[in-house]
């Protein structure tokens, strides 16, 4: 949740009244499908979950997803903060080109490049053929945790470059020339310096990092790697609801331990001003390792960038097999996933509308409360939170399951944080005198809030409900649990035809996710200002 320097009111006297209530409303209904998982899952029975929880099945999955989140977190880190820093403190060449290079792994749904590099480095896979001729038989086995952790990680580490390089960007020069007059060589001046205070912004994109390896669905069951999502959803489809109820009850809780450590490591960090007074230019010579550098930050991004989009131009190129009208490609899944995504941006964004108002203007510890509930559901994974409601359609709200109003609210419970953020940040800047103008020339308090307020959050206001729907449209477990019968969109194709091992048919719907991501990046990055340069 964003921070300022606003301090916490206890007091709660003028907050008004019918946007709290509001905000109440949008916070318990976020928390509302949590409530009824617990309440399922303890139906079970104490002996039975104990016996469930505990046998040995239960916890090689506990290990295996523990064993996926540590070392996908590691090895982003050590990708992403050395990259983050060859592109903002070296004299790196063509620093603009491969900033933008590294980071665009991030638009890449990690389901697709999984199962692009199932087709290049599996049995008899694309990249196997062609060493066929040199004599190569065989590949390191791709599929299980080594396939697993290497594709998340590829398409993971982007966070931890993009903050880590944003913290480098402000950081002040002159505490490491400092450093080096003392005598201190470049490593310690790194370690005694630099690190300190890129600390925070590495620990925020592990955190992200730790939180889509744990929640990721489709990697590990492309990889037919046993982790929680996979083991749940398996569960569920197969053996009925028991067994998959506490299995998700222990991954919130395994969820909400990486956020517990997160913060007591955030609350453990001392704060740095930044820019206040310091110099940020100046670079490091690489000397003779210019172009070694060059070639690390063109091999990562290069790897995670051309396989999959060399893999699916090559099946669009081929055709898929007729394996009749089941796997055909139809516009009409765009346009679905184009109808719910915009559907839940709209929702979301009028959903967020009070809470990030009052996060913004009247801070207290029930309007802190509010707006720390909305970010629920979006640490819970999306099988989960695709579970939790299931169970609540089926058993209390069955007119409403099976039917697209309960995939939108999915949709909104798991991607509202991000209108809320982008819409509280917008209300932080606007001058509270203008609003206040606007009551003295006799507009009432809705009437100033449309006629002066909204036509300045309008940018952070769009931005958020775009940014809800360029991640609903790649959203894939919660997709697959509660869409109507018959009701498909590009991820269901994909993982359809995946599914049933038809990679070409496949092709023409993961490009149109890669243009509509890269379009996202391109967005956001220029919302942002965000400087490569």
């Amino acid at each position: 949740m964003a921070t300022d320097n606003h301090t916490i009111d206890d007091a709660g006297d003028d907050l008004p009244l019918p946007t709290t209530i509001a905000s109440g409303a949008v916070a318990a209904a976020v928390l509302l499908p949590l409530v009824w998982l617990v309440r399922t899952a303890l139906d079970v029975g104490l002996a039975d979950a104990i016996a469930i929880s505990t046998r040995p099945a239960t916890v090689e999955v506990f290990l295996n997803s523990a064993a996926l989140v540590i070392t996908v977190t590691v090895a982003s880190v050590l990708i992403g903060v050395p990259l983050a820093y060859l592109t903002v403190r070296t004299d790196l060449p063509f620093r603009r080109g491969l900033t933008v290079a590294v980071s665009l792994p991030l638009v890449i749904p990690s389901y697709v490049g999984a199962f692009a590099f199932v087709s290049a480095f599996g049995p008899q896979g694309a990249f196997q053929r062609l060493l066929a001729p040199l004599g190569v038989e065989r590949l390191p086995e791709i599929y299980g945790f080594p396939g697993a952790a290497l594709v998340v990680t590829l398409y993971t580490y982007p966070y931890v470059f993009i903050t880590t390089r944003a913290a480098l960007k402000s950081l002040d020069t002159t505490l490491i020339d400092a450093a080096r007059t003392l005598e201190h060589g470049r490593w310690e001046a790194f370690r005694r310096v630099t690190l300190p205070q890129i600390r925070p912004a590495v620990t925020a994109g592990s955190l992200l990092v730790a939180l889509y390896a744990l929640s990721d669905f489709g990697t590990p069951a492309i990889m037919q790697f046993d982790a929680f999502t996979r083991v749940i959803y398996v569960e569920f489809t197969s053996f009925g609801s028991d067994v998959a109820a506490l299995l998700s009850l222990q991954l919130v809780a395994v969820t909400l331990l990486i956020l517990g450590l997160e913060s007591h490591v955030r609350g453990n960090e001392p704060l740095y001003a930044g820019r206040q007074g310091g110099r940020t230019g100046g670079t490091l010579p690489l000397g003779r390792w210019k172009y070694v550098a060059v070639a690390a930050c063109l091999a990562v991004s290069g790897l995670a960038i051309l396989v999959p989009v060399g893999i699916l131009l090559t099946w669009l190129a081929q055709g898929g097999a007729e394996v009749g009208n089941a796997l055909a490609f139809r516009p009409e899944y765009a346009v679905n996933s184009i109808g719910v995504a915009a559907g839940a941006a709209l929702v979301a964004t009028l959903a967020g509308l009070p809470v990030a108002y009052l996060a913004a203007k009247h801070r207290t510890r029930l309007t802190d409360a509010f707006e720390r509930a909305t970010y629920v559901g979006y640490a819970v994974p999306g099988v989960v939170l695709g579970l939790a409601l299931v169970y609540f359609g089926t058993s209390y709200a069955q007119p409403l399951y099976q039917t697209l109003y309960l995939l939108i609210a999915a949709y909104v419970v798991r991607f509202l944080p991000q209108a809320v953020g982008s819409m509280r940040a917008s209300f932080l800047r606007v001058n509270p005198a203008l609003p206040e103008a606007a009551r003295m020339l006799g507009r009432t308090s809705f009437g100033a809030f449309r006629a002066v307020t909204l036509p300045l959050i309008a940018p952070g206001l769009l931005g958020g409900a775009a940014l809800v729907f360029l991640t609903t449209m790649k959203e894939l477990p919660a997709t697959l649990l509660l869409r109507p019968s018959g009701f498909k969109t590009l991820v269901t194709h994909i993982w359809t035809a995946t599914e049933a091992g038809y990679y070409g048919h496949a092709a023409v719907p993961a490009l149109i996710l890669l243009g509509v991501s890269g379009l996202s990046m391109l967005v956001i990055l220029s919302q942002e200002g965000y400087d490569v340069k």
